[in-house]
């Protein structure tokens, strides 16, 4: 008999916007780290891979296995969001970089 889990509408929404905001904040800062480290081209969109599967991995370690009481899917933890914060990883990237090495 397996239990059924009824899932909040604004609980699955704030939890997502929770995760989200974290992205975001992570994709921003590792914008910084790779324009104050000077990477270019591959090498900075690869740390930007880098960062995002790590920080999956501390939402799914944090989320635990009971991941379903939390979220509908466990992919938005994984890999939700990839190209969408990176935007805001490659303005942080740029900025950060011309302002240190460039000027």
């Amino acid at each position: 008999m397996t239990d059924l889990i009824t899932y909040s509408p604004a609980a699955v929404q704030h939890n997502l916007a929770l995760v989200n905001y974290c992205r975001i904040s992570v994709a921003a800062l590792s914008g910084c780290t790779a324009g104050i480290l000077g990477l270019t081209g591959i090498m900075g969109f690869m740390f930007y891979f880098l960062a995002h599967g790590f920080l999956s991995l501390l939402l799914l370690q944090k989320a635990g296995k009971s991941w379903n009481k939390y979220f509908i899917q466990r992919s938005c933890l994984m890999y939700g969001g990839v190209f969408g914060e990176l935007t805001t990883y490659i303005l942080f990237w740029t900025f950060i970089y011309g302002m240190v090495h460039v000027y």
